[in-house]
C-alpha cells in the first residue's frame, strides 16, 4: 500500500521538513507557500503536492503526557497525473503505527478512518480522499490520532488555514 506514495515525493517531503535549502533544491522545487501549507512540484515523475507540519502535538501513554522521539510529522495532498492520482491524502506520524491499527482524522466533528502501514496512513479509497479534501477546504483544523507500535497515543493538530489555496495550486500545476 505504500506504493500509493512516490518514493521521490516522500524524499522531497522529508527535505521540506529538514528545512535545508540545499536538500530542497536537489530534490524538488517549492513553488508556493500559503500560511501553514506549502506547495511543491517535481518533474520526474511529474507530481505536485500541498504539505504541512502540525501546529500542536500531544503524546500520551496510560493517560499521561509523555515525551517521545518522533520523526517528521506531515499531512499532505498530492497529484501525480501519470499514475492517475488526482488528490490523494497521506499522513506520516513520525513513528511506526501499531500493526493493524488505524488513524482517526477529525475535521470539525466529521471523522474519517485512515489505514496505516509503517509510518504512513491514508484513506481506503479515492472517494474518501475526495470527501476529506472537501472537509479540509471547509475546516479550521484537522486532528489526527494514532497509536504507535510502542503503545503511545499521538494527537497531532494541523491548521487548515491556507489549505484551499495550496491544494488548488498543486492541482493546477499538475493538470
Amino acid at each position: 500500500m505504500i506504493s500509493r506514495l512516490s518514493s521521490v515525493m516522500a524524499a522531497t517531503v522529508m527535505a521540506f521538513v529538514a528545512g535545508g535549502a540545499t536538500a530542497q533544491e536537489e530534490s524538488t522545487n517549492q513553488v508556493a507557500a500559503n500560511t501553514a501549507w506549502s506547495v511543491f512540484e517535481d518533474q520526474n515523475p511529474r507530481e505536485c503536492w500541498a504539505v504541512s507540519s502540525p501546529t500542536e502535538t500531544v503524546n500520551t501513554r496510560d493517560g499521561r503526557v509523555v515525551a517521545v522521539r518522533r520523526g517528521d510529522i506531515l499531512l499532505m495532498t498530492f497529484y501525480r497525473p501519470e499514475a492517475g492520482v488526482n488528490g490523494q491524502v497521506a499522513f506520516t506520524g513520525g513513528y511506526p503505527f501499531a500493526s493493524g491499527s488505524t488513524v482517526n482524522l477529525d475535521i470539525g466533528g466529521t471523522e474519517f478512518e485512515l489505514f496505516s502501514e509503517g509510518q504512513w496512513a491514508w484513506p481506503a479509497s479515492t472517494s474518501e480522499d475526495a470527501q476529506i479534501i472537501s472537509a479540509f477546504k471547509r475546516g479550521v483544523d484537522a486532528v489526527l490520532t494514532g497509536r504507535s507500535s510502542r503503545g503511545t497515543t499521538t494527537k497531532d493538530t494541523f491548521s487548515l488555514m491556507g489549505y484551499t489555496a495550496a491544494v488548488e495550486e498543486a492541482e493546477k500545476r499538475c493538470n
